[in-house]
C-alpha cells in the first residue's frame, strides 16, 4: 500500500472519530454545561500524566523493536510484563493518595481514574503491537472504533442520568472494548523473552519516555496548571478550544504515524540518511490542514464555538493561539519522529527535556500573569522552543532541504479561502435573517465552502501537490499530474 494512501486511511479514519467526538462534546456542552467539562478534561488531562508513569516509554520501544521485524513475539510478551508490573505500581500509589486526588479534580472519581488509567495503558500497548507491525491503517481504523464506541457509551450513560460518572465510565468502555478488538486481529503471539529483550526495550525506553511525556504535555500540561489556577468553567470552554485544534491536526498526526516504521525499516537496513526522502515530504504536507484551519479560526471561530453554547464564544482568541501552537508543534513531531525512527532517540530526548521544561516554566509564568489565555501563549513559544532544537538535531544526522515554496502556497490558497469566507459570512449575516436560529448550518456550509476554495486553489497553483495526488490515487488520471 503506499504511503499516501495509508496516510489518507489514517486520516478518514481519525477525522471520522473525531467527527464522532464532537457530536457527544455539543451534546455534554448543552446538557451538562462548562463546568462538568471542566471536571472531565482535568480527570483526563491527570489520567494523561499518569498513564506516563505506566509505561515510561515502553510503549514507543516496543513500536521500534516490532518495527524491525525481528522476535516479535519476544519483544511483545517483554514489553506486556514491564507494563503490567508499572500499571500495578501507578494503581497503589493512586489508592493511597486518592483523598489528593478527589480534592484536585474536585470530585470523588480517583477509582475512575485508576480504571481509565488501566484501560490506557493496556489500549497503548496493542495500538504499539499493530504500529509496528506496519498496521497504521489497521490502527487507524481501531482508533475511530474506539472514539465511536467511547461516544456511544458517554451519550448513553450521561442520558440516563450519570453525569460526569457517566462521562468517565463510558471512557473506559470505548477503550476497553477496542482493545479486545485489536488483540483479535494482531498476528503476532507470545513468546518466552530473554533477558536481552527486556534491556533492548529499557534502552530505547529510557530515551524514548520522554517523547510520550512531551506528547502529553503539549496536550495536558496546560489544562494541568489551569486547574490551580482558574475556574472550571474556563478549563472547560480552553479544553473544547484544544479539541478542535486536535481535530485539525489529524492529518499532520497521521504522516508521522504511518512513516514511522517505514523510516525505521529503512534506517535498520541502510545508512540513516536514507530518511531524507521521507522527512521532506512530512515536512512539506505537515500543516495542509492546519493552515487553512488556522485562518479559518480568525474568521468564523466564535461561530464555530457558538454552537456549543453561548458561553463557549469567549474561547475565541484562546482557539487561534492553540491551532498556532499545534501548527508549530506539528512540523516539530516530523522532526522528532525522523531522530527515533534513525535509532538518536539520545537527541530526542533532549528536544523534548528543552520543551517540556519551557512549557511548564512559560505556563506557570503566563498563566499566573494573564491567567487562560496565558496557557495558549505559553504553549505555543514552548513549541516553537522545541521545532528549533529538534531541526538542528535533525539536520545534523540527516540531509534536509525544505520545501518552503509548497507551503507558502498552501498559505497563499489558505489567504484565499478566508477572504472568501469572510466576504461570504459578512454578506450572510447581513441579508440572511434565519442565521441566528441555524448557526450550526450556517457554519457547516461556511467550512464546506472554505474546504473546495483552498483544495481548489492549491491545486491550482501547486504542481507538487497535482502530482501527489496523481501518485496515490488507485486509477491513473494524466491531467491531474500536469
Amino acid at each position: 500500500m503506499r504511503l499516501g494512501q495509508t496516510s489518507i486511511i489514517f486520516f478518514v479514519s481519525r477525522l471520522i472519530g473525531s467527527v464522532l467526538g464532537f457530536v457527544a462534546t455539543i451534546y455534554f456542552a448543552r446538557l451538562l454545561g462548562e463546568e462538568v467539562l471542566g471536571f472531565y478534561a482535568v480527570a483526563i488531562a491527570l489520567v494523561s500524566w499518569l498513564t506516563i508513569a505506566g509505561e515510561i516509554g515502553i510503549s514507543g520501544a516496543i513500536k521500534k523493536r516490532i518495527s524491525e521485524g525481528e522476535e516479535q513475539g519476544a519483544y511483545a510478551t517483554a514489553g506486556g510484563l514491564l507494563i503490567g508490573i508499572l500499571a500495578a505500581i501507578v494503581a497503589l500509589v493512586i489508592m493511597l493518595f486518592r483523598g489528593s486526588v478527589n480534592e484536585y479534580i474536585g470530585v470523588p472519581v480517583a477509582e475512575l481514574v485508576i480504571l481509565i488509567v488501566f484501560v490506557q495503558l493496556v489500549l497503548g500497548f496493542v495500538f504499539s503491537l499493530l504500529q509496528g507491525s506496519h498496521l497504521v491503517h489497521v490502527y487507524a481504523v481501531l482508533s475511530t472504533t474506539k472514539q465511536g464506541l467511547l461516544s456511544a457509551a458517554q451519550i448513553v450513560l450521561v442520558f440516563v442520568g450519570w453525569g460526569l460518572v457517566g462521562m468517565l465510565v463510558g471512557y473506559a468502555v470505548g477503550g476497553f472494548l477496542t482493545a479486545i478488538v485489536a488483540i483479535l486481529i494482531l498476528k503476532i503471539r507470545p513468546k518466552i523473552p530473554k533477558n536481552r529483550h527486556f534491556v533492548r526495550l529499557v534502552d530505547y525506553a529510557k530515551y524514548s519516555w520522554l517523547g510520550g511525556m512531551k506528547g502529553k504535555t503539549f496536550d495536558w500540561v496546560d489544562i494541568i496548571v489551569l486547574g490551580f489556577f482558574v475556574p472550571t468553567g474556563l478549563i472547560g470552554i480552553y479544553s473544547v478550544a484544544w479539541s478542535i485544534g486536535r481535530f485539525l491536526e489529524i492529518f499532520g498526526r497521521g504522516i508521522s504515524t504511518t512513516l514511522f516504521p517505514e523510516m525505521s525499516e529503512i534506517a535498520t537496513k541502510n545508512d540513516p540518511s536514507a530518511v531524507s526522502g521521507l522527512t521532506e515530504d512530512a515536512l512539506r504536507y505537515a500543516g495542509l490542514i492546519l493552515i487553512p484551519g488556522l485562518v479559518g479560526g480568525f474568521v468564523v471561530g466564535d461561530r464555530l464555538l457558538q454552537i456549543y453554547g453561548d458561553g463557549f464564544v469567549a474561547g475565541e482568541t484562546v482557539l487561534v493561539i492553540l491551532i498556532s501552537a499545534l501548527l508549530v508543534y506539528t512540523y516539530n513531531q516530523q522532526l522528532l519522529n525522523t531522530l527515533n525512527a534513525i535509532d538518536r532517540p539520545d537527541l530526542a530526548f533532549r528536544s523534548n527535556a528543552i520543551f517540556i521544561g519551557s512549557n511548564l516554566i512559560f505556563n506557570l509564568i503566563f498563566v499566573y500573569a494573564i491567567g487562560w489565555i496565558g496557557a495558549a501563549i505559553a504553549t505555543t513559544l514552548s513549541a516553537v522552543v522545541g521545532l528549533v532544537f529538534a531541526y538542528h538535531y535533525t539536520k545534523s544526522h540527516v540531509p534536509l532541504t525544505v520545501s518552503y515554496g509548497e507551503i507558502a502556497r498552501q498559505w497563499t490558497a489558505a489567504i484565499g479561502m478566508g477572504l472568501v469566507i469572510y466576504a461570504t459570512r459578512a454578506f450572510g449575516e447581513a441579508h440572511w435573517a434565519w442565521i441566528p436560529d441555524y448557526n450550526a448550518v450556517f457554519v457547516v456550509g461556511l467550512v464546506g465552502l472554505g474546504t473546495a476554495v483552498y483544495f481548489t486553489l492549491l491545486f491550482g497553483i501547486s504542481r507538487e501537490f497535482r502530482t501527489t495526488i496523481a501518485n496515490n490515487l488507485p486509477f491513473d488520471v494524466p491531467l491531474v499530474e500536469s
